[in-house]
């Protein structure tokens, strides 16, 4: 994968179980809007356990030249609408989106996108990881929310089913 655009929930979720290290072995570089490194900012100032995009190499806070209308804005938070229209500008970049909504809207642009169940199947496929079942179950057991359904076919991708 070349350039990733993240939104805050992976890097959230991927820090938090100690998987953030696989990114800058999956993609080039991770750029994150502004609005993406104000929420993590202001998580870290209310005590929660959050990356700092700054103490990272291979981790570059990029905005976004233009504010363009996008599909669903008023359902998207501010880190979405960010990703989003960074996402529209490098079209060759991969967006890292959970949030249903934004995903949609990324697939109404024509943008690429993966999530953070994306990002895990890509690490045991290149070998960085040896299951993805036990970094779901941690993830969720700190409250990422996966339907069933979503659990089972990541796990099946995975081959772990």
């Amino acid at each position: 994968m070349p350039d990733a655009i993240a939104d805050t929930s992976p890097l959230q979720y991927l820090h938090q179980i100690g998987k953030l290290d696989l990114l800058p072995h999956l993609v080039q570089r991770v750029l994150i809007p502004p609005a993406v490194a104000a929420e993590l900012a202001e998580g870290r100032v209310r005590g929660l356990n959050l990356p700092d995009p700054a103490s990272f190499t291979w981790m570059e806070v990029r905005s976004p030249a233009s504010k363009p209308t996008l599909p669903f804005q008023g359902e998207l938070g501010p880190g979405e609408t960010e990703v989003l229209a960074l996402g529209m500008e490098l079209r060759s970049a991969t967006l890292i989106l959970d949030d249903g909504v934004a995903r949609r809207a990324a697939q109404a642009l024509g943008l690429k996108f993966t999530g953070t169940l994306g990002l895990l199947i890509d690490a045991k496929k290149a070998g960085l990881i040896e299951a993805v079942a036990p970094a779901l179950d941690e993830m969720q057991a700190r409250g990422f929310h996966v339907a069933a359904h979503t659990r089972a076919a990541v796990l099946r991708l995975a081959g772990e089913a």
